[in-house]
């Protein structure tokens, strides 16, 4: 899909939310501003902000609040890829030097604390509780699902639930919070609220899961160099599907290999082959396709419109996506 097509629909109301953005973000600061300029020059795809929109303008009539729960959802994206590139010592993302790497891990986390901060300070006095309680929530369910996957990585442990619940904090929170925050800013009904979180859910967690299998994958041209989740202990959902299918001798020796990586690279390549001879990638895209239909399904519940379309195709899109 398109994603150009989508911010073209929206016309005005994008071009708020993109003034809006930079102007909340401006400081006396000249440090400040210019890594800011760097992170807006190599931005991402704002999908975020692009669900939030079009989940209010499936639900309502959008309002200026319909904006500000736009640019908090993509200022706390942000902000957790900047703290993220500090814990994973990421030198490169989107295949750009990060902030770290130019100018340090502790310009990056005060940049990401600096746009926080500032997601914080755009809903204070704005938001009703329920948008303020859907973004905290986020907040606290990212900093879970980091932990627990940390846990798990050192424990290499991981099963499907496990997977599902650190996908769930790490990634779909934050969805939900997007989406959901765009209905209750147009004061929608309680049954469009529910479909809509169960939406960001399904399709947060098929996101997360196409991800992962970018990581398996040499002829997806994502700028994500292959096996880097192996090499961090990070068991997901291709291994994970290999794993199910495997004997448990050789469960147990891939296991051991992924505890051991460290010190033994060249495990990499055989966990990778090991993925690729049990179907890993096959099992994992069957997974995702199923995610991404129950995404597709949580939105009959809404009136049809050229919105509810949209938010459909991107449903599709998460599942399909080669970039």
């Amino acid at each position: 899909m398109d994603l150009d097509r989508v911010k073209i629909f929206l016309g005005d109301v994008w071009r708020c939310f993109e003034s809006k953005f930079t102007e909340v973000l401006h400081s006396d600061v000249k440090l400040l501003n210019s890594v800011n300029k760097r992170i807006f020059d190599n931005g991402g795809k704002q999908l975020r902000p692009l669900l939030c929109l079009l989940s209010g303008k499936a639900c309502g009539e959008l309002t200026e609040l319909t904006v500000d729960c736009a640019v908090t959802s993509e200022l706390i994206h942000t902000a957790t890829l900047l703290h993220d590139d500090v814990a994973d010592n990421s030198s490169v993302r989107r295949g750009a030097p990060t902030v770290m790497s130019l100018f340090g891990p502790s310009v990056s986390v005060l940049i990401g604390d600096y746009w926080l901060s500032k997601a914080i300070a755009l809903l204070v006095g704005n938001a009703g509780n329920e948008i303020i309680l859907a973004f905290s929530t986020a907040l606290e369910s990212l900093a879970r699902g980091e932990m627990l996957q940390l846990q798990k990585a050192s424990e290499c442990d991981t099963e499907m639930d496990d997977y599902l619940k650190i996908i769930s904090c790490k990634t779909a929170a934050l969805f939900r919070a997007a989406v959901t925050s765009g209905a209750y800013s147009v004061k929608a009904p309680g049954k469009y609220v529910k479909a809509m979180s169960d939406y960001a859910e399904y399709l947060g967690l098929a996101f997360q899961m196409r991800d992962d299998i970018f990581d398996y994958v040499p002829k997806m041209d994502v700028g994500k160099k292959l096996g880097v989740d192996i090499l961090e202990q990070k068991i997901t959902l291709p291994l994970i599907e290999a794993l199910r299918h495997s004997s448990p001798e050789k469960n147990a020796k891939i296991r051991g290999m992924v505890r051991d990586i460290a010190e033994h690279n060249e495990y990499k390549d055989w966990i990778m082959d090991f993925v690729n001879a049990s179907s890993g990638v096959a099992r994992a895209e069957e997974t995702l396709a199923g995610y991404s239909a129950k995404a597709v399904e949580c939105l009959e519940a809404l009136p049809e419109s050229e919105e509810k379309s949209m938010l459909r195709e991107l449903a599709l899109y998460v599942g399909e996506r080669r970039v």
